[in-house]
């Protein structure tokens, strides 16, 4: 059972605000480019402009190296994984949100859910590069991070919630530090957001920690982490 559960609780329907907001949030994540308020990051390199080990250096832009085909598909199929992911998060941080009566609460939520934003554009931004395609089942996918986020939060309230973020994030990280091996060695454009990515993922962690987030129950973990390769593995391909 989880913590903090109410066996009284009932998941309330939302009202007419609450709905307009959630299909409003559905539809831009699913059908409208999305704007990131923070530049793409990009790949830089070193350089020495005085002495080679004394002397201060300068950081420029790295030369992007072409890469083969294989590479490529490999790297959109990564990447259209990760978009997914956003997907999820858009859907995850906006269910959230709305079952919560905190106003504290929601604004950290919607500013967590603001950064998921500029993932969700910067991994868009590199599947169009790399002649990639988002998956074919996010409304799926949306749906489903939807629902996990409204009912954590209604049935299980704020702390709940909270340990739901902490846990996904927490994989996320694994994830992304898993595809940053995977990812074709030369791909550093990939590899920067991912990078950056993993450390914003990371920081919704500690929030959420320091929000007074529960931990979890191993068994909604091992759920949570099954879900996770499920939905991974199809990503993967469609």
């Amino acid at each position: 059972m989880l913590l903090g559960y109410n066996k009284r609780a009932k998941l309330l329907p939302m009202n007419a605000d609450a709905l307009i907001l959630a299909a409003d949030s559905a539809l831009r994540t699913l059908f409208a480019t999305p704007r990131a308020a923070r530049a793409t990051p990009k790949p830089f390199v070193a350089i020495a402009t005085g002495d080679a080990s004394t002397g201060p250096t300068l950081e420029v832009p790295a030369a992007l190296p072409e890469l083969s085909e294989a590479d490529q598909s490999l790297a959109a199929a990564l990447m259209r994984v990760n978009h997914v992911g956003e997907v999820c998060a858009q859907a995850l941080y906006t269910g959230q949100a709305l079952a919560s009566k905190d106003p504290v609460l929601k604004r950290k939520l919607e500013a967590a859910c603001r950064e998921e934003t500029d993932h969700l554009a910067w991994t868009s931004e590199r599947l169009e590069q790399l002649n990639g395609r988002p998956s074919l089942l996010n409304p799926l996918w949306y749906a489903g991070a939807f629902a996990i986020g409204y009912g954590a939060g209604k049935l299980g309230g704020d702390r709940v919630s909270l340990g739901f973020v902490v846990e996904t994030e927490n994989q996320v990280e694994a994830h992304l530090a898993e595809h940053m091996s995977k990812l074709p060695a030369n791909d550093l454009a990939s590899k920067a957001i991912v990078a950056q990515m993993k450390a914003d993922e990371a920081a919704h962690a500690r929030m959420a920690q320091k929000s007074g987030a529960v931990e979890l129950p191993e068994p909604v973990k091992r759920m949570m982490g099954a879900a996770a390769k499920v939905m991974t593995t199809v990503a993967h391909r469609i």
